[in-house]
C-alpha cells in the first residue's frame, strides 16, 4: 500500500500543494477517487489515465497537440479521436445537476451537452467510451481494480464485502471516488487575483480594472449575461458561469473534422453537432447547437477554445464575440487564419439578443478584458501566462 501511495503522491507534488488530500487515511473516498484519476490500468491498453487528458499541471485541461492543436484527446488505443475539446475540471464539481427551470430552460450536467446529470454519472462515461478509456463495462472495469490489493482493501472498508462480487456497485463505487476528488479544494482553490483582490489583497491594474467594469457592465458588453452565476458583481465564489446552454454561432473546426476517426463522423459529410440536442432525451429543433456555458476559471491558461478547440487563442475568442457588433473590416475576419470566421454550423438557433445590441469595442477594450480575464488564474498556474 505504501508504494502505491508513494507512486501516486510523486505524480502530485508538481501541482498541488501540502495540503493535498493525506495518503495516511486509508478510508478516504477522496484520497481513492485521486489514485483512480491518475491511474493508466483503468484504460484498455493501460496507457491513459483520467489525468491525461486532465493535466493537473496544465488547469486539468489536456495540453497535448494530438495532431489537432490539441483541439480533442486521444484515447488509449493512440489513434481514436474525439470531436469535441475536453474541458478543464477545474471548479468542476461546483456545476450544478442537469435541471429544467420554469421557463423551460435547460442548466447544468457535466460534459458540453450536459449529457451526465452529475460529476459521479460523468466519471465513468469516458471509461467506457470506446473513442476515450475503451473498458468495455463494469465488469472489465471490476477487473481492473481489484487486481489492485490496495484498491481492494480500502473499497470493502468503504463500501463493505459485497463490493468485490458486484460489478455495478463497484463502478458507482469508483464514480463516487472520482467525484469526490473532484470536490476537494485542490479543484476550487479560489485564489486567483481576482478573489485576491474580492478579499482586500491584490490591487487591479487600471487596464484589469476596465476589463472588469467591461465584462460587468450590461450595454458596454453582456459577457455577465451567460458568465456570472451570482445576481451581484464581486461575490465571493463566483464560477463565472450560469451553466444554460447557448448557441453562439460557431463554425466547424475543419481541421478537427477533417482529421476525426469517429465512425459516423466519416460515413455522414451532412453530420453536424447539436449539442445539447443530442442527449436523448431533449427534444431536437430549438435546442439545435446549444452547448454549455463553460466557466471562466484558468481560461487564460486552458486554450484551445470552445467545445471544438477552433480558436487557439483567447484573443481570438474575444474577436469572435465582437464581430456581431462591428461591421466590416478587420472585425469580420479570423486573426489565426486571416480568412472570414466560417458560417455557423447550426444558424438556426443562434443567441442574437444576447451576442448583438452593445457597443463595438476597440483594441483597447479587447485588451482590458483579456486582462481581466487572465485575472481568474489560478497561484499555481501563474507562471503558465504568456507575458
Amino acid at each position: 500500500m505504501m508504494a502505491l501511495r508513494r507512486m501516486v503522491l510523486g505524480l502530485l507534488v508538481a501541482t498541488f500543494s501540502s495540503s493535498a488530500i493525506s495518503a495516511d487515511d486509508s478510508t478516504s473516498l477522496a484520497w481513492l477517487g485521486q489514485a483512480f484519476f491518475f491511474d493508466t490500468n483503468l484504460s484498455l491498453e493501460r496507457t491513459l489515465s483520467c489525468a491525461t487528458c486532465h493535466d493537473p499541471n496544465a488547469a486539468f485541461s489536456d495540453p497535448r497537440d494530438n495532431g489537432v492543436l490539441a483541439a480533442a484527446s486521444l484515447g488509449s488505443d493512440g489513434v481514436s479521436l474525439g470531436d469535441r475539446h475536453a474541458p478543464s475540471l477545474g471548479y468542476v464539481a461546483l456545476t450544478p445537476e442537469f435541471s429544467r427551470d420554469a421557463d423551460g430552460l435547460y442548466h447544468g450536467g457535466l460534459f458540453w451537452d450536459g449529457r451526465a446529470n452529475n460529476l459521479a454519472e460523468q466519471a465513468l462515461v469516458p471509461i467506457f467510451d470506446q473513442t476515450e478509456m475503451r473498458l468495455s463495462g463494469p465488469e472489465q472495469l471490476a477487473e481492473r481494480v481489484l487486481e489492485n490489493p490496495d484498491y481492494r482493501r480500502q473499497l470493502v472498508s468503504l463500501f463493505g464485502d459485497q463490493i468485490e462480487t458486484d460489478p455495478e456497485q463497484l463502478s458507482k463505487a469508483v464514480g463516487k471516488a472520482l467525484a469526490a476528488f473532484q470536490q476537494t479544494e485542490q479543484l476550487q482553490p479560489f485564489d486567483s487575483p481576482y478573489d485576491d483582490f474580492l478579499r482586500g489583497e491584490y490591487q487591479p491594474t487600471l487596464q484589469e480594472s476596465l476589463g472588469m467594469a467591461l465584462f460587468f457592465t450590461e450595454g458596454f458588453t453582456n459577457c455577465n449575461q451567460c458568465h456570472q452565476l451570482q445576481d451581484v458583481p464581486n461575490r465571493r465564489l463566483e464560477t463565472f458561469s450560469n451553466y444554460a446552454f447557448e448557441n453562439i454561432g460557431l463554425p466547424v473546426n475543419e481541421r478537427l473534422r477533417s482529421v476525426n476517426r469517429k465512425r459516423e463522423l466519416a460515413n455522414d459529410p451532412e453530420y453536424k453537432d447539436k449539442g445539447l440536442a443530442m442527449r436523448p432525451d431533449i427534444p431536437g429543433g430549438e435546442q439545435d447547437g446549444r452547448f454549455k456555458v463553460p466557466s471562466l476559471r484558468n481560461v487564460a491558461v486552458t486554450g484551445p477554445y470552445m467545445h471544438n478547440g477552433v480558436f487557439s487563442e483567447l484573443r481570438t475568442v474575444l474577436d469572435f464575440y465582437n464581430k456581431y457588433n462591428r461591421s466590416g473590416g478587420d472585425s469580420q475576419i479570423n486573426p489565426e487564419t486571416g480568412e472570414p470566421w466560417g458560417d455557423a454550423e447550426v444558424p438556426e438557433t443562434i443567441a442574437m439578443d444576447k451576442l448583438t445590441g452593445t457597443m463595438p469595442l476597440e483594441p483597447r477594450h479587447l485588451d482590458a478584458l483579456e486582462a481581466f480575464l487572465r485575472m481568474l488564474t489560478d497561484k499555481r498556474y501563474q507562471h503558465l501566462l504568456e507575458d
